[in-house]
């Protein structure tokens, strides 16, 4: 489980406060890439954090609030697909990640940020490989980038409703590749990604074929 020892160490040489920095949808073929950033105090960090990925979409939205009612500050900052289009994904979640960052009503002086992949910050930074299963500011930002993003899918599923959106919330599934198939590609589908734009070019490469398995079967395992 997740715990207060990272910042706790750096606030000893630290004089402003510390947050953790994390993002979700960086392997949905639609919709943006969301981040959040965090500033927890010790004394007041919500029972049952932990990386998102591990908790029920349930648990997620029961933290969500608290975590908004309990942090110091909490910032969210997102990239388009135009920007993911355009940038790549990788640049694209830095954007959203710095953005989130400067979103904080309280300026952070460091941030943890999950990986190993250090984005240009308004701040100083570090990184930490699981920093979400390992480090409470982190996990809570997992939580609020994760909720915020699946909400924001569902939105959008309201009207796209023919690629269920709402419960794939934009990966490569079955129900998803189905619906490009019966519908085509929309003004949410990230282009620059491979099976969109195969499918642009006019290949059919759908779930259940053989090459199209092994792009849907690495997408769905990315981070979410």
């Amino acid at each position: 489980m997740p715990h207060y020892i990272y910042e706790s160490r750096l606030l000893k040489t630290l004089t402003g406060p510390v947050c953790g920095v994390d993002e979700a949808g960086r392997g949905p073929l639609a919709g943006p890439v969301v981040a959040a950033a965090v500033i927890l105090r010790k004394g007041r960090i919500p029972k049952g954090l932990n990386d998102s990925k591990q908790l029920s979409e349930e648990d997620r939205e029961d933290l969500f609030p608290r975590i908004l009612d309990m942090a110091v500050a909490v910032g969210v900052g997102e990239a388009s697909v135009a920007e993911i289009d355009l940038l790549n994904i990788r640049m694209a979640t830095h954007q959203a990640m710095a953005r989130a960052v400067r979103n904080l009503a309280v300026a952070a002086e460091f941030a943890l940020v999950d990986g190993n992949d250090a984005p240009a910050l308004p701040c100083k930074c570090d990184t930490l490989v699981d920093g979400d299963a390992r480090s409470v500011s982190i996990a809570a930002a997992s939580i609020i980038a994760k909720v915020t993003r699946d909400r924001m899918m569902r939105r959008l599923h309201d009207d796209h409703p023919g690629y269920n959106w709402a419960s794939n919330k934009g990966y490569g599934t079955r129900d998803h590749y189905s619906g490009l198939r019966a519908h085509g590609v929309t003004v949410h589908h990230r282009r620059s990604f491979g099976p969109i734009a195969n499918i642009l070019q006019g290949h059919n490469i759908w779930y259940g074929d053989e090459s199209g398995d092994s792009i849907v079967n690495a997408l769905i395992h990315q981070d979410s």
